[in-house]
Formats: C-alpha cells, sequence, structure tokens
C-alpha cells in the first residue's frame, strides 16, 4: 500500500548515486577514468572472461550502456572483446596488461574518493550503508 506522504525513494536515490558518482569521478578524473569504467574494469579483472551479457547482470546494467562504457576502454586497449571459443556470436570481454596497468595506477584515486565519502558519512553509517544497499538490492532483485 502506497504512503502519500512518503518522499519518493527513487529519486533521493538516484540523487544520492549521482553526488556519490561526482565524488569518485573527480578523483578518478586524473586517470582519464570514470567510477564507470573503473568498476568495469575491476569486474572484468576477475579473469572470468565475461560475455557483455553476463557483465551487464552482475553489474545491475542495460547491456547498451554497458558497451557505451567499454567502449572508450578498449579504443585505449584497456580492454579487448573476443569471439567465445564454444559461440562465435557471443563476445568475452578481457583486460589487457595496459588494462590492469590502468587499474593498478587508478586505486589511489578510487581510494581517495573512498575516503572522502566515508569522511563525510562516519565509519558506522557508511557501514550502516552499505549494509542497508546490499540488502534493499537483495530484496529488490528480480
Amino acid at each position: 500500500m502506497s504512503q502519500p506522504d512518503l518522499p519518493c525513494i527513487c529519486a533521493r536515490i538516484r540523487r544520492t548515486a549521482r553526488r556519490v558518482s561526482q565524488i569518485y569521478d573527480r578523483h578518478l578524473e586524473p586517470y582519464r577514468l570514470t567510477i564507470g569504467q573503473f568498476g568495469v574494469l575491476a569486474q572484468v579483472r576477475t579473469g572470468d572472461a565475461p560475455s557483455i551479457g553476463e557483465l551487464a547482470a552482475r553489474m545491475v546494467m542495460d547491456p547498451t550502456t554497458l558497451t557505451r562504457t567499454i567502449r572508450p576502454l578498449q579504443q585505449r586497449g584497456l580492454v579487448a572483446l573476443a569471439p567465445d571459443a564454444a559461440d562465435r556470436r557471443t563476445r568475452r570481454l578481457a583486460l589487457t596488461e595496459a588494462g590492469l596497468g590502468a587499474l593498478r595506477q587508478a586505486r589511489p584515486g578510487w581510494a581517495a574518493a573512498q575516503d572522502e565519502v566515508r569522511l563525510a558519512l562516519g565509519e558506522e553509517a557508511s557501514a550502516a550503508l552499505v549494509t542497508q544497499l546490499d540488502g534493499a538490492l537483495s530484496r529488490l532483485s528480480l
């Protein structure tokens, strides 16, 4: 049952996510990465060579949006797309040596953004927020 006096949850989550993304993007800018690109590199680093669809599902993203995020990484030689040996229609993502280097170099920028957000929110609130967000994602999964 809807509660008319409850503010829009979606609008608040989106505004907060945009603000947090701005902080991470600012810290990652010297490394020529956005937080979205950094996240893709970190996910691809796991070594399981995911397809675009698999990675999109893992990151809770639309495959088309993920493809737009990957394109500049590909152009910079940070990720490679190769046909799957078992199904030539499927393309698998892999981190290149340059991509691994870029991820390692950008890690201090990511850590600085993480520290800025944690300092602004406080340690206890940061930990509680992570727990709440993980729980919400789990309960809202399709």
